[in-house]
């Protein structure tokens, strides 16, 4: 039954082969078409948001409050002249900046942003009489094929770096390399957390799985049942880390540091090639935070507050929803300074990797044990006591072995940092 409830009914339903077609490349243009403007307003609407708080006005010339500002720095960037490298590796140089792009699309289209997922809804809308799913697909593996394009994106860095023929670029995609490598491993495991509470890799059945009331915050009221609360919060706080740093956004931009490698990867880029790079970034930027709300917010379930007809509060409920994060990721930018490159290695590998995994066998733990009928609260209480304890003295022994490694690198004369 899981494996039927992840196909979109638009395919099993008696709609013609040219009213599914029909069908499916509106769905593309539209996400494709929805996807590009709230790109142009997400980099107007962080330039605006940055610029308050820092006490400047932002762009305000092109458009009312500046909003066709990006429109015209994409119109300039694509008569701007295109220059590539003598000693650059042409065709590769060529393609790299698609390579980081073209998966930030596809991480789009497993992302539902409607439906009535209300009152047990399913999150189904009628399309000229055929039910389907507000998203462009979705596939049994949903989740691992969104992981896989989050990987896939790194090429794209690596090989604009490797094949723009000098050092500084390819230092900058090197750290790429190391950086999305060493926050990936956090990333799965946090998702991990996920899977084992809904059982699906649909990124629908999750979002249904979310939909309606949770535990009362104490007897007063009920919570929404979201991830984020059921999952106690440790997965979603390492998942937006994680994907912080895979974004190469701010304290996490080591990528292109300026004071040391120029530009990072993308210095001998210009004209649409140099735009395409950052295109790809502020998609992923929106595509991410899509997946975090999906993940761990409910997706687009709310309530059914009636003025509007519920098919539309699953888009009004999505949208406040990819505000919020947005905000936040712009928030961070405007108040974080820059990590140093070991700052962020040690965060990876010796706070949120243990971290996550210890959080993943804490819910493993719990799930084994009601499975076996330890339900009450002071039954959980016990192991969660138990875990807490075990987790305590696991932290005690990785600091002090961390501690010995720099003792003894500072014996054989090594510089130490941190």
């Amino acid at each position: 039954m899981p494996a039927i409830f992840s196909l979109d009914p638009l395919f099993l339903g008696d709609a013609g082969n040219l009213e599914i077609l029909a069908i499916v490349l509106a769905k593309v243009v539209i996400a494709f078409a929805g996807l590009m403007v709230s790109v142009m307003l997400m980099v107007w609407w962080e330039r605006k948001f940055i610029s308050d708080l820092q006490n400047r006005i932002g762009p305000n010339r092109a458009g009312p409050f500046g909003i066709l500002q990006t429109l015209a720095d994409g119109i300039k960037l694509f008569f701007k002249e295109d220059l590539i490298p003598d000693q650059s590796d042409r065709f590769v140089f060529k393609l790299a900046p698609y390579l980081s792009l073209v998966p930030a699309f596809l991480v789009f289209a497993v992302v539902p942003i409607g439906g009535d997922f209300s009152n047990g809804g399913d999150g189904l809308i009628s399309v000229f009489g055929n039910d389907t799913y507000v998203q462009l697909a979705d596939p049994h593996i949903g989740i691992l094929f969104v992981l896989a394009m989050s990987s896939i994106a790194v090429y794209g860095i690596m090989l604009a770096g490797w094949s723009s023929g000098s050092k500084y670029p390819l230092l900058g995609s090197v750290r790429a390399s190391a950086q999305m490598v060493s926050y990936e491993a956090a990333l799965g495991l946090a998702l991990v957390a996920v899977l084992l509470k809904t059982g699906s890799l649909s990124t629908t059945t999750i979002v249904r799985e979310q939909a309606g009331e949770g535990p009362e915050f104490l007897g007063l009221f009920p919570m929404p049942d979201w991830n984020v609360i059921v999952l106690g919060v440790v997965p979603f706080i390492i998942f937006f880390i994680a994907t912080t740093a895979e974004l190469n956004r701010p304290p996490f931009d080591l990528v292109e540091a300026e004071q040391e490698i120029v530009g990072g990867f993308h210095t001998e880029y210009s004209s649409i090639r140099f735009a395409l790079f950052f295109l790809a970034e502020f998609m992923n930027v929106v595509t991410m935070s899509a997946v975090m709300v999906t993940l761990f917010f409910g997706g687009p379930a709310g309530p059914d507050l009636g003025v509007l007809p519920a098919a539309l509060w699953g888009f009004v409920w999505f949208f406040a929803k990819l505000f919020v994060f947005l905000c936040l990721f712009i928030g961070l930018r405007g108040t974080l300074p820059r990590l140093r490159y070991d700052q962020l290695m040690d965060l990876g590998w010796k706070l949120l990797i243990p971290l996550a995994l210890g959080w993943v066998l804490f819910l493993a733990t719990l799930d084994v044990f009601s499975d076996r009928g330890w339900t009450s609260g002071g039954e959980r209480l016990v192991v969660t006591g138990v875990f807490l304890a075990a987790m305590l003295v696991f932290a005690g022994l990785l600091m002090v072995a961390i501690s010995n490694g720099k003792k003894a690198r500072e014996r054989d004369g090594e510089e130490v940092f941190g």
